[in-house]
């Protein structure tokens, strides 16, 4: 059998079994288990604990971990509350001033957690009722805290960024640093664009229903200070030479604990306990979504599946930045229907040679490929900020939330385009901090 028709038939597997409704990490790996056995027969068992074992067996993946528990308890706390209150009391007079808020206490969210999940659940749980109370329309509401919650794989700690510096064995670090400028560039843009949006369409008017004295603007200021404090903890750890990524996550886990059940007197067992099932929960499915797409890796690479894919993509007489766009769009389709991580463990191995031998930046490409796959987390099917604000507005049509965040689609298009006519804008920051690679 010809490895097209092979790479055709493994996937049209996991599309089915995506459609029934199974679990990522089970699709994956069921495909990949039955490809396995049809080509090795019963050897595929030698080989099944192993293969799957190798893809989380990783010392940096502690720091997957380490991330999510900082994101749930924050979380699992009035943290995320304070923080989008804060910043209503500041930007109430702006037009579409609740929308700048949802999108700045995502970037500010994702400065702890590293999980779009998290930084959906977190902002949502508060932004979407107080949003909709004051006039905004669904859509609005809702598709605004799921593009914002897409920053969470963009802005360090990013665990999407961990796991492609594992898989291509990139400084972690570097990538963290790589990711900030254009972070801060995103989140900038999709308040410019809120703004717009708001003003044409006539929503500034619920931005002033509410006002606020400069007392209680001040009076707000110190609930924006834990965040700052875990933030600027975590960065100087990493960056100041104290610790390795690892150790890093490990130290701002345990400042942000500290700082959520110190401030928020969070002494009783069942909310600490709330906060680590949470975190366990996400984590458990991160790591076998990994290990299942490792496992699904190693299946389309005994297929000869992804030695031809590589071959064809590389044996390309185009532009470079044809290449790129063909890539790009390769990126796009996977996001859509995979999580991040799985694309990542699945792709970056294989592109990665592809994209340095063609002359780019492997840090400008890690954001680049974030951001694609930032789009597939509010598109369909797979779309998985799109159910997370479904599940916390579960009266809010999914049609409704897609709609909202389509216009963020387009503008995260627009920032790939900026990136690839401006590359520096990635790799300035990590050339003047950690140096230039020769």
């Amino acid at each position: 059998m010809s490895p097209t028709v092979s790479g055709l038939l493994i996937i049209a597997a996991l599309f089915i079994l995506l459609g029934t409704g199974m679990p990522i990490a089970f699709a994956l790996g069921l495909a990949a288990f039955a490809a396995l056995y049809l080509q090795s027969g019963v050897d595929i068992f030698y080989i099944l604990g192993d293969t799957m074992f190798s893809g989380i067996a990783n010392l940096a993946y502690v720091s997957i971990p380490m991330f999510v528990l900082m994101g749930s308890a924050v979380a699992s706390s009035p943290a995320g509350a304070d923080l989008y209150t804060s910043l209503d009391r500041w930007l109430n007079r702006v037009p579409g001033g609740l929308v700048l808020s949802n999108i700045g206490a995502c970037a500010i969210f994702s400065g702890m957690t590293g999980s779009s999940p998290a930084t959906c659940a977190a902002i949502g749980k508060m932004g979407i009722p107080e949003m909709l109370r004051r006039g905004y329309p669904t859509s609005v509401a809702t598709g605004s805290i799921a593009a914002g919650g897409t920053l969470g794989i963009l802005i360090p700690p990013s665990v999407t960024l961990i796991v492609y510096g594992i898989a291509t064995e990139t400084s972690i670090g570097r990538l963290f640093m790589a990711g900030v400028i254009p972070g801060l560039m995103l989140t900038v843009m999709f308040m410019t664009w809120a703004i717009i949006d708001c003003k044409r369409k006539g929503y500034e008017f619920a931005a002033r229903s509410v006002r606020y004295t400069l007392k209680e603007r001040l009076a707000g200021l110190p609930r924006i200070l834990p965040f700052l404090v875990i933030i600027a903890g975590t960065l100087y750890v990493l960056y100041g030479g104290v610790a390795t990524p690892s150790e890093a996550a490990g130290a701002g886990a345990l400042l942000t604990l500290l700082v959520v059940i110190i401030a928020y007197r969070l002494f009783k067992f069942r909310p600490v306990a709330n906060i680590f099932g949470s975190a366990m929960r996400e984590s458990v499915m991160i790591m076998m979504i990994m290990a299942a797409a490792e496992l699904f890796a190693f299946a389309l690479s005994s297929l000869f599946i992804t030695q031809t894919v590589a071959a064809v993509i590389a044996d390309m007489d185009v532009n470079r930045w044809v290449l790129m766009a063909i890539i790009n769009v390769f990126l796009l389709v996977c996001g859509m229907f995979l999580p991040p991580v799985a694309v990542i463990v699945m792709t970056a191995p294989m592109l990665f040679p592809i994209v340095t031998q063609a002359g780019f930046d492997p840090y400008w490409f890690a954001i680049v490929l974030t951001i694609n796959m930032e789009v597939g987390l509010i598109t369909p099917p797979i779309g998985l900020n799109l159910f997370v604000i479904n599940a916390i507005a579960p009266t809010v049509k999914t049609k409704d939330i897609l709609w909202g965040a389509l216009p963020y689609v387009l503008v995260m298009f627009l920032a790939i385009f900026i990136l690839c006519l401006f590359p520096d804008i990635a790799t300035w920051l990590p050339n003047q901090m950690l140096g230039v690679i020769e």
